[in-house]
């Protein structure tokens, strides 16, 4: 398996996918994301080919955003946190396999989870420097999700990967500092 690919598909599935049953035990992986994301949508399906080699990912549209699609008997195998109910009422631990998959890629884990539920935003503060009040904006990004075991897991990746964090509140990870920023503009790329 193409596992750099898995945990870049895992941060996606923790984020906005979901599987459900098909026909004849075959399960389907939905992935959703918004279609302003061109690039990223066909990233998805290049991710689920990887993961699953001869699988043919369709999309469709629902209003706002892309679902990308693939059947495979062995996704509850792949995604063993698949389960009813929402991701947040349940509780959401990886499997040692999987955290060894993180532990080995933490940068395409975070691009799948930063991609589908994080943003990159510029903040503003301002101070009164020598009498003068100033403006100072800044990049930072956000993750923010329900889940608190799924916000665990995106602190811990950010460790892995040496990049400060803080909760900004109860649902919101946020990377603040210019060099972590950095740092992590590096390690996931662009949202696009």
């Amino acid at each position: 398996m193409d596992t750099a690919a898995y945990a870049e598909l895992l941060g996606w599935y923790l984020g906005d996918g979901h599987i459900t049953r098909g026909r004849r035990d075959v399960f389907n992986l939905h992935v959703f994301n918004d279609a302003t994301y061109t690039r990223a949508n066909v990233r998805i399906a290049r991710l689920m080919s990887r993961v699953k080699p001869g699988g043919r990912p369709h999309t469709r549209r629902v209003p706002g955003c892309v679902v990308t699609t693939v059947s495979w008997k062995h996704w509850p195998c792949l995604f063993p946190q698949h389960g009813p109910g929402r991701k947040h009422e349940r509780p959401i631990v990886l499997d040692e396999w999987q955290r060894e998959v993180v532990v080995a890629h933490p940068a395409p884990f975070l691009r799948g989870l930063f991609h589908s539920d994080g943003s990159r935003v510029r903040n503003w503060t301002s101070r009164v420097v020598a009498g003068e009040r100033r403006r100072y904006d800044y990049p930072r990004w956000q993750f923010t999700n329900n889940s608190a075991d799924i916000r665990e897991l995106c602190c811990w990746a950010l460790d892995l990967a040496g990049v400060a964090w803080r909760q900004s509140n109860w649902k919101t990870v946020s990377v603040s500092r210019r060099a972590d920023v950095a740092r992590l503009d590096a390690l996931i790329g662009p949202k696009d």
